[in-house]
């Protein structure tokens, strides 16, 4: 149990970095462009909004480049280096000082994400035993899950206070303490050594695995594509106060903790109906909110019904690509992150788009509903071509 915390602890240090930025897009951009803030703080949040994209770029490139050269190395030692690397890379976000190099920063960080996820997945998948992998992914993401409920609002509390960069300081302490409960409780796990990157990307000649990782890719970013922009939707469209925006991701928090355990549980019984129910669902909450987020009190219900649906869809994803790799297990756990990422890149920058043209901060809740129901099309598509193979075969 030990081990599964210890890598919870650095998956919640992933969850923090990758989301507090998200509400703290509006102090970011006041520190960091400060004549584009004073000119329209509006297109100055939208353009700020590219550290998201930079982040999540720097998670595509990674996960499936790092996950395939390291597949043939023990996994506790991978997971050792992964941790330290994302304990300096934050760091970097702490002190640089320009617009461009913490840009450059976030490129980094995110680097050693998917890998991180994936193969402490397939750590706690072996720890569980067969039959409850969706089980082991979920514990895995929980700590990202419960980032999103304690250390997304208490980073935005901090960064509200006394700086945004205060924020990227605990992340990084976070980091440090997850390398050293690793390096103390992780057990040995051999890695493989025949893999290599050459053999690992041979997944990528599976046409199931391209239409799952369109599913996140696309279906997913209807999430980010709103939930990079909460602050503004919370302060500016509900009319309520700045310190109520980290109230409210502690609320979407709470529904991903819920979102992903109840997931987890229900891959592991009917995987196809999870994918495509939740992907469904997803579409539905993020028209809601759209229709009602003018109130505080609805704003806040919906925020917890999208943090519970998308994160319902998050092992089912993985569990869905393992599924389909065949004997490329380590780089297909990561290639989850990749497609999620690809969905938070997408998601921030159409969101970004929208709100710079001046169609308002309700304008990313419409474009998410839109990409939900490209992601259910596409998992249709993909279950409907396997029917059909296996009827032919």
């Amino acid at each position: 149990m030990m081990a599964l915390l210890s890598l919870a602890i650095g998956s919640f240090g992933i969850g923090m970095t990758e989301f507090v930025v998200m509400g703290l897009l509006p102090d970011i951009a006041r520190d960091l462009r400060p004549e584009l803030w004073a000119a329209s703080p509006e297109e100055a949040i939208g353009q700020t909004g590219v550290l998201v994209s930079l982040y999540a770029l720097g998670v595509v490139i990674g996960a499936p480049t790092i996950a395939g050269l390291v597949a043939r190395f023990p996994r506790h030692r991978v997971m050792i280096g992964l941790a330290i690397a994302l304990t300096v890379f934050n760091a970097l976000t702490v002190v640089l000082p320009t617009f461009e190099l913490v840009g450059a920063s976030r490129l980094l960080a995110g680097l050693p994400h998917g890998a991180y996820f994936g193969i402490g997945a397939l750590v706690a998948a072996d720890v569980l035993g067969p039959g409850k992998r969706a089980q082991g992914v979920a514990f895995i993401l929980t700590g990202l899950t419960i980032a999103n409920v304690i250390g997304v609002p208490l980073g935005t509390f901090l960064g509200q206070q006394w700086g945004w960069r205060t924020a990227f300081l605990v992340v990084t302490l976070v980091f440090a303490a997850a390398t050293a409960c690793i390096a103390a409780f992780v057990p040995k796990r051999p890695g493989e050594p025949g893999r290599t990157l050459r053999s690992e990307l041979g997944v990528f000649r599976v046409g199931q695995v391209w239409l799952t990782l369109g599913v996140g890719a696309i279906g997913f970013g209807g999430f980010f594509a709103v939930y990079s922009y909460v602050a503004p939707l919370v302060t500016d469209v509900a009319g309520s106060p700045d310190w109520a925006v980290p109230i409210v991701l502690v609320v979407v928090g709470l529904g991903m903790t819920v979102g992903n355990l109840l997931g987890g549980y229900m891959a592991d019984r009917d995987l196809r109906r999870t994918l495509l129910v939740g992907m469904g669902g997803l579409a539905l909450v993020l028209v809601l909110l759209a229709l009602l987020s003018s109130q505080i009190i609805l704003l806040t219900v919906l925020a917890f019904g999208v943090g519970l649906v998308s994160s319902v869809l998050s092992p089912a994803i993985q569990t869905r690509l393992m599924d389909v790799a065949g004997d490329n297990q380590s780089i297909a756990a990561a290639l989850n992150h990749s497609a999620l990422n690809i969905g938070n890149s997408l998601g921030a920058f159409l969101g970004g788009t929208v709100i710079s043209l001046g169609w308002g901060f309700t304008a990313p809740a419409w474009i998410g509903a839109l990409l939900a129901l490209v992601g259910l099309a596409i998992a249709a598509i993909a279950y409907r071509s396997e029917r059909v193979a296996v009827a032919i075969g």
